[in-house]
């Protein structure tokens, strides 16, 4: 299913553009040739996410899983660790996540290597995936007796990419939206939190709790750890109060707020249930422009020194 944007030639010697239409169109398409003409730069060490906000519905798998393709797509190769018990990550990047299934589970409580576990997704080439079943519910638990509790995934993951044949040059770690165990070993893994902010009433609750827990989990486990990016979410441009949430995101975080935001978006929601990303299931629509964009901001800006 296309966009029908897809089959117009949208180019803005067609329009009148004094059109809403119009200007909406011509500005698409100039996004999409800037996105073209676009060489995104490879990071020379692997960059390693934690994307994160203790609110639900905040936009973080979506964003784990576009921010992912649309780094594939520009030729990086990107593994997204599914953390998340509803497994939502490995279904939009259409991977096999039957309870049966080898997956974060049996790496984190049972040491099962990631190298036989990490999947390719067919989304794009260079696009992987450590996925999540229904046995993660329980792992909070588990991991309560377990030796370095904290500490698992990153063990895990610093073997796998130790032992990859070619560099990752990115990984996105989705975790579930409460700060248990599952996400202090996300915290512990990651060198760089992103947190998605959606733009609506409440936007800012609870995320002076969510930063002080990293500044706990940088003093104690995670000396590395850094707050690098934020990313707005759910944007709609009609209503004032969207545009004051971008306006008090961007007082409080100048240096970390990317200044790409993402629309709220039919296209990015519809995407998931076809076992994709919306960069995939349609590559010409405003939102997977937008994650284009955010992908290209990120990979501009280089890890934090």
């Amino acid at each position: 299913m296309k966009h029908p944007e897809g089959d117009l030639d949208v180019s803005p010697t067609n329009f009148d553009d004094s059109t809403p239409l119009a200007r909406e169109l011509a500005e698409i398409t100039r996004r999409r040739q800037t996105i073209a003409a676009d060489q995104l730069p490879l990071p020379s060490a692997t960059r390693v996410f934690t994307v994160a906000n203790q609110k639900g519905g905040v936009g973080k798998t979506t964003t784990t899983v576009n921010l992912a393709a649309a780094l594939a797509r520009s030729g990086a190769k990107v593994l997204v660790i599914d953390l998340d018990p509803q497994g939502n990550a490995s279904t939009a990047l259409g991977v096999e996540h039957r309870s049966e299934t080898v997956s974060v589970y049996d790496v984190i409580i049972n040491d099962e290597p990631m190298m036989g576990v990490v999947q390719a997704s067919p989304e794009f080439e260079g696009l992987y995936c450590l996925p999540a079943t229904i046995h993660l519910a329980g792992a909070e638990i588990e991991l309560v007796s377990l030796v370095a509790r904290e500490q698992r995934l990153r063990t895990a993951l610093e073997q796998y990419l130790a032992q990859s044949e070619e560099m990752f040059h990115y990984v996105f770690i989705d975790c579930p939206p409460s700060l248990g165990l599952l996400t202090i070993n996300a915290f512990v893994a990651a060198r760089e939190v992103l947190i998605p902010i959606q733009c609506e009433y409440y936007a800012l609750e609870g995320l002076s709790q969510l930063l002080n827990n990293i500044q706990l989990i940088e003093r104690h486990l995670n000396p590395r750890l850094t707050v690098s990016t934020i990313l707005l979410t759910m944007y709609d441009s009609r209503t004032n109060l969207a545009n004051q949430v971008v306006q008090d995101v961007r007082e409080h975080f100048p240096k970390e707020v990317l200044s790409t935001v993402i629309p709220r978006s039919v296209r990015i929601s519809e995407a998931p249930s076809y076992g994709q990303s919306v960069i995939s299931y349609d590559g010409n629509s405003p939102g997977s422009l937008s994650y284009l964009e955010a992908a290209s901001e990120i990979a501009h800006r280089g890890a934090p020194q």
